[in-house]
């Protein structure tokens, strides 16, 4: 099975190579500028035609929440037109697209987890134009998942986990946000979660629960409890620890209205394609131990 991922340098994407390399049958290339760019369809058809896949990963994305607020144009051309080309080039290649979009195309209203049909109502450009994409994609391709996550984390790139153990080597405490809710996800759960899924589409030719799922990890918490976590389990690992002190959203404002619910329900995927995530606190876990290793980071 070869798969095509959009995109080189992201989370998610480096965590696809990394678990692909567990599939002797799987087959991964990824896509990334100048040959290939979300901004310019032409690159797009041109590249996924020439790689000839039996199924598309659409990970690539604009994803500054705050600097889109600036940049509309831009990230509407990448989250919304990009996503609907990458969706469209696949359905030429005759292959069905996994989309990657986001929770925050939700209000965040309420305290309960958010199921996929529950109404939408995105308040930054961030989450309008991952909202736009969805639907673009949707018609582009009848064989789409779309796949709504949220608090990516993992040990490539910049992100939460990284960025809590990196300020506490040079700081004793730490103000973070405790009235935003959530759930912490691993980007190597992701690409797990993804290869999952390919194996079910590839083994079964009737496949016909294509659709929006929401696929992130179990369980769910707010961004001070998740920062205590990652601090005990860098301790426990003789690594970087640091005091966390809860402030309100108020007290921290951005230049883009976060959700302040933004759990995601994971029922459905794991009732159609009997996979789930583990829960946030083990996978947390698993990332410090590994970032806290020499080579890793």
């Amino acid at each position: 099975m070869k798969i095509v991922v959009t995109g080189r340098e992201g989370q998610v994407v480096r965590s696809l190579v990394e678990r692909a390399s567990l599939y002797p049958d799987v087959t991964l290339v990824t896509l990334g500028r100048p040959d290939f760019d979300l901004a310019r369809p032409d690159t797009v058809f041109d590249a996924i035609h020439d790689a000839k896949p039996d199924l598309v990963v659409s990970a690539a994305a604009y994803t500054a929440v705050d600097q889109a607020e600036d940049e509309p144009e831009l990230a509407y051309a990448i989250n919304a037109a990009g996503a609907e080309a990458v969706a469209a080039a696949a359905a030429r290649a005759g292959a069905p697209v996994v989309h990657l979009s986001t929770d925050y195309v939700f209000a965040g209203e309420g305290d309960t987890p958010y199921a996929e049909g529950d109404p939408t109502g995105p308040h930054g450009i961030y989450g309008q134009t991952k909202l736009a994409g969805e639907a673009l994609v949707a018609q582009a391709n009848g064989k789409h998942l779309i796949l709504r996550t949220a608090w990516v984390y993992s040990p490539f790139g910049k992100n939460f986990v990284k960025t809590m153990l990196h300020l506490a080597a040079s700081r004793d405490s730490l103000s973070v946000v405790s009235d935003q809710w959530g759930n912490p996800t691993s980007a190597i759960d992701i690409a797990d979660g993804i290869l999952h899924a390919a194996n079910r589409l590839r083994t079964d030719p009737q496949f016909d629960a294509f659709g929006i799922y929401h696929l992130a990890g179990t369980g769910s918490t707010n961004w001070s409890t998740f920062a205590r976590a990652i601090f005990q389990a860098s301790r426990d690992e003789q690594g970087p620890f640091a005091e966390v002190k809860d402030i309100l959203t108020s007290d921290y404002p951005t230049k883009a209205r976060r959700p302040l619910n933004s759990r995601l329900s994971t029922e459905k995927f794991h009732a159609v394609f009997g996979w789930k995530a583990p829960s946030w606190e083990q996978s947390t876990l698993s990332t410090v131990k590994r970032l806290l290793q020499p080579s890793e980071g």
